[in-house]
């Protein structure tokens, strides 16, 4: 599955689909932010692709400016079904 890894903050965070189907199909998709580095961190951010509907291409759309601000509004990954609402 392809990766794509931003810099926030002087942070490296990894950005990948979470894999997980939902009802919404293409509609909407889940991505899945780790924090890179010994304090491993995940949170969760939905996404609706205006452009290509296909996971890989919509991520590989996105500016990093914009996979920022889905940073800036995703949620841990312990409140997220995709990641099995884990710590």
């Amino acid at each position: 599955m392809p990766r794509r890894i931003i810099e926030v903050d002087g942070m490296q965070w990894e950005v990948a689909s979470s894999g997980r189907i939902t009802q919404y199909l293409k509609d909407e998709f889940a991505l899945v932010f780790t924090r890179v580095g010994p304090e491993r961190e995940r949170r969760v951010a939905r996404f609706s692709p205006l452009g290509a509907k296909s996971r890989e291409l919509a991520l590989a759309q996105l500016s990093d400016a914009e996979l920022q601000s889905l940073l800036a509004r995703s949620q841990p990954s312990w409140t997220a079904p995709e990641m099995g609402y884990r710590r």
